[in-house]
């Protein structure tokens, strides 16, 4: 698969010039058929039009369906949208979306570091005017404390103060945005790996775009910028499946035991012509 590889990844780099390309295959076949035409070749084929027949439309039924299985991908997009897997349990509270739940959720996995700082009082006073029921029904008991704040007359007063542990959710290890194998392969979104409270790891890819192609799969590698089939599949890269769409938000579990902080790219790769189609470089936080 090797040199079909080499042969797609000819015809990507001729992509930006496809339009004179066409019209000087259709002037050429044109004139083929003009030629052909002019000398009696076609008398020819139609006295031997029976064996033609019986030896061509084998061939011909076999390149259309090889033809369709790596060409169709190229013109159809699969759209997968699935939620931020750590939302799935939270009490979504009356005046919120499962959307609003993501988005805090996703907010609070990237807090890699406790904070312990004095809230103003008027960002208290904001939450509590807001939200006062539906960030305590998301967030975890110890999400907002509140603390004594001493008063002008001398009197302790509570006021609102940020958690000094570190949220009870899940942690984004390592994150990094797609960007383009070549003019033809395209890709754009962005790729977090998370740890769960249980240690386990998940791929996430966020507003994900990929040029569509035949059996693509979501591969983790431990090259910081592979382009070439050898540097995805270096030592230690771990194949995490069938990509489930070319577009959407989607989760890759990433089985125990990994060693996540070698991997230094997510890699869109096809398989059978063992093309990178994307590539996302992964650094910490």
């Amino acid at each position: 698969m090797e040199f079909l590889g080499s042969i797609e990844r000819f015809f990507a780099e001729l992509y930006p010039h496809r339009w004179p390309i066409l019209i000087l295959v259709f002037l050429a076949l044109t004139g083929a058929a003009g030629l052909g035409y002019r000398r009696g070749w076609h008398q020819v084929l139609w006295r031997h039009r029976v064996g033609l027949a019986i030896v061509g439309t084998p061939g011909l039924a076999a390149a259309v369906a090889i033809g369709l299985w790596l060409g169709l991908p190229l013109f159809t997009n699969t759209t997968v949208n699935e939620e931020f897997p750590f939302a799935e349990t939270a009490v979504v509270p009356p005046s919120m979306t499962m959307a609003d739940v993501e988005m805090i959720m996703e907010g609070m996995s990237r807090m890699d570091q406790p904070v312990q700082e004095p809230m103003p009082d008027s960002m208290a006073d904001y939450l509590s005017d807001v939200m006062p029921d539906a960030m305590l029904d998301v967030m975890p008991e110890s999400g907002v404390a509140a603390t004594p704040a001493a008063t002008a007359g001398g009197e302790v007063a509570p006021t609102a103060a940020v958690a000094t542990s570190a949220p009870a959710g899940p942690l984004a290890l390592k994150s990094g945005s797609f960007r383009d194998a070549d003019s033809f392969h395209r890709g754009s979104g962005r790729a977090t790996i998370y740890q769960t409270p249980d240690g386990a790891h998940l791929l996430r890819l966020e507003d994900f775009q990929t040029t569509n192609g035949p059996e693509l799969h979501v591969v983790l590698s431990q090259s910081p910028n592979p382009q070439s089939s050898a540097e995805v599949k270096s030592p230690g890269y771990l194949d995490l499946g069938k990509l489930k769409g070319n577009i959407g938000n989607q989760n890759y579990p990433i089985p125990n035991g990994t060693d996540v902080g070698a991997q230094m790219s997510v890699v869109i790769y096809c398989k059978p012509f063992s093309v990178v189609f994307s590539v996302a470089s992964l650094s910490a936080g």
